[in-house]
């Protein structure tokens, strides 16, 4: 699990950083016509750019959330899905959290990068896709394990 976030913290952090070192905001950069593209943002705010006037407390939650998936989730983890979907899940609440506390406008209130943009819907990034994927695997993983009992 420690190598699974590691490495998708990473990635997270450096496709973040050549987003924001290469793109420019209001300048998307086409990848697939009409389907994806890469488009810099900067998100003060939750998923789909809600709750914007509150990154400070998102960013304290997402503190508290992966203390606690480090320390008590984690190490109670008995599965290799469930391993995977917690896996995910710091990796993207951590990428999400650095940028909220290493970038500008300060701590605490940075915003995150999104460049991965497809059309006619969202704008995310590497850390949004875990997350999401981790959403997904937690629901396998509960049907999975009812099924078991």
């Amino acid at each position: 699990m420690g190598g699974l976030v590691l490495t998708l913290y990473v990635a997270d952090q450096v496709t973040k950083h050549f987003a924001a070192t290469r793109l420019v905001v209001g300048e998307p950069v086409p990848v697939v016509p009409d389907l994806l593209y890469w488009s810099l943002h900067f998100n003060p705010g939750a998923a789909f750019s809600m709750g914007t006037q509150l990154t400070v407390g998102l960013a304290v939650l997402a503190l508290v959330v992966v203390v606690i998936l480090v320390t008590v989730l984690a190490p109670r983890v008995n599965d290799w899905l469930l391993a995977v979907a917690t896996g995910w899940l710091i990796a993207g609440v951590a990428g999400n959290l650095t940028d909220r506390l290493l970038r500008d406008p300060g701590p605490f209130q940075g915003h995150v990068v999104d460049f991965i943009a497809l059309t006619g819907f969202a704008i995310f990034n590497v850390a949004d896709m875990c997350i999401t994927g981790a959403a997904i695997l937690l629901v396998i993983w509960s049907i999975r394990a009812e099924r078991g009992r």
